[in-house]
């Protein structure tokens, strides 16, 4: 079992920035890799970013590439996404998840666990 807890959402204006933190425990943190969802009000569940247990290669959905980073401290337990020049269509929850793949798949299905999700709320 891993547990994952979210961090760091709020509301921002357009334009602004915002770093999330997923800090995990349990079973061993460089067993997984990483992604970020988001799932906005009536909508499905979205790949947004994924990363692998090194950290060395990483994936993004086409209309975050160039704003939002994905990374991970591995002896903190910790993946976190920096997302800047932030826009109101970013407005959903957020959350990250593990999976024992490689963290490139954009498919929810593929992720073994989750956290609870934290709220990014972008106004215009």
């Amino acid at each position: 079992q891993v547990q994952l807890v979210e961090s760091g959402g709020g509301l921002v204006q357009a334009g602004g920035s915002l770093r999330l933190s997923c800090s995990a425990s349990g079973r061993t943190f460089t067993a997984y890799g990483m992604g970020w969802f988001r799932q906005g009000p009536g909508k499905e569940r979205d790949f947004v970013a994924g990363i692998t247990w090194s950290g060395d290669d990483t994936y993004y959905r086409s209309s975050v590439k160039g704003r939002f980073t994905i990374s991970r401290a591995n002896a903190k337990n910790t993946v976190y996404l920096q997302m800047n020049s932030l826009k109101p269509e970013d407005t959903a929850v957020y959350f990250c998840a593990a999976t024992v793949g490689d963290g490139s798949s954009p498919n929810w299905e593929n992720y073994h666990y989750w956290g609870q999700g934290t709220q990014v709320t972008v106004s215009s």
